[in-house]
């Protein structure tokens, strides 16, 4: 069955590009001597001494190398003043810019450490978590959806500048053995090929199969022609964004408000309302029952829509009332939380029916 939890709060968040960087403090200290020696230098000219020979003097003087003044008739009491000032103000500027970093590039060598470490062992914990292999704008709105359906999403790219705030990320190219394992590929619920090419997709299913035969495996293609080959290599679903896109655009265009409506129902999470899938577990107390005892058009129970029996490929729109459920078929129904609820407890699945909470999500990360 497939599981949704709303609201829930991702404490797993432990790659946040928006923490405040030590290296400000750096930016900030080479500003400040910069702007001193600019002064300088101008307070220098204003003395008297040429423009080269007044950042000569500047940059001696901030630096104190210890060489002699510049300058003869200009040396007198200002003079000595203004190098005063320079000496402690820039100096000390000059140290804390030298100071900060250092501090600058053990603390974020020590935070990095800490946080990868943090992240591993946060990732070894998980599991029934989704993998998500490329973080374009592909996998950047899977991973979105996933976390709206309340599973956790572990990121694999090899591109260390991508923003992945709030999910944890392995970094690395997702071809490799040890990176899916570091991903944590044996407890996952799934794993998401999202790469921008086939090669490199087809490449990651046929890793991901290897190391779990039993891992659900969802390959993005960019030509039809391809999704033979993914299914030889194991992926279980291949979908091809470009012909969905395309599909919808069709559909926003021809009947709109059809498209407005599953827009609502799939991706809108204001809405207490969903579609969900149920599998009729051996154990379950539905077995045997018809599909119109589980739900009536206009009572307070979630509709079901579509019926997939044990062993077909194809669903069953709006199945027939007097058709016998058996273990193993699969259930698409939509409702509220509490009329999905109810379904998921009549199944059988009482965990996964308590998980069921529709509504706003808190975006609050820890």
């Amino acid at each position: 069955m497939s599981r949704v939890r709303f609201p829930r709060r991702f404490d797993a968040v432990l790659i946040r590009n928006q923490r405040v960087s030590p290296w400000r403090r750096v930016y900030a200290g080479v500003t400040a001597v910069f702007l001193i020696t600019m002064v300088g230098t101008l307070g220098y000219v204003v003395l008297g001494l040429t423009p080269f020979d007044s950042l000569y003097q500047t940059i001696i003087t901030i630096t104190t190398v210890g060489f002699s003044e510049i300058g003869g008739r200009e040396i007198d009491t200002h003079y000595r003043v203004w190098s005063l000032f320079l000496v402690v103000v820039g100096t000390l500027s000059a140290l804390y810019t030298v100071s900060v970093f250092v501090e600058a590039v053990i603390e974020d060598n020590l935070n990095d450490r800490i946080r990868r470490r943090r992240m591993r062992t946060r990732i070894e914990e998980l599991s029934d978590h989704v993998v998500v292999a490329g973080w374009g704008r592909v996998g950047q709105a899977i991973g979105m959806f996933v976390r709206r359906m309340g599973h956790e999403v572990v990121v694999i790219d090899s591109d260390p500048d991508v923003d992945s705030s709030g999910f944890l990320r392995v970094e690395g190219h997702a071809t490799e053995d040890s990176i899916l394992m570091a991903a944590g590929i044996r407890s996952a619920h799934s794993l998401i090929a999202a790469l921008p090419n086939d090669p490199d997709n087809l490449y990651v299913t046929l890793s991901a199969r290897a190391l779990c035969p039993d891992l659900y495996i969802v390959a993005r293609t960019s030509h039809l022609r391809n999704e033979a080959k993914f299914t030889q290599a194991g992926a279980n679903r291949v979908v091809n964004p470009h012909q969905i896109g395309g599909s919808r655009m069709g559909a926003v265009a021809m009947q709109p408000h059809v498209a407005e409506f599953f827009d609502e129902v799939l991706h809108d999470d204001e809405h207490d309302v969903a579609v969900i899938e149920f599998t009729v577990p051996a154990a379950s107390r539905a077995r045997g029952m018809q599909v119109g005892e589980l739900s009536h058009p206009g009572d307070e129970r979630a509709l079901v829509v579509a019926l997939r029996k044990d062993g077909r490929v194809d669903y069953l729109p709006n199945p027939d009332p007097n058709v016998v459920l058996s273990a193993g078929d699969v259930i698409i129904a939509v409702g509220s939380a509490v009329q999905l609820k109810a379904l998921g407890r009549m199944i059988g699945d009482i965990e996964a029916a308590a998980e069921i909470q529709l509504g706003h999500m808190d975006e609050t990360f820890e």
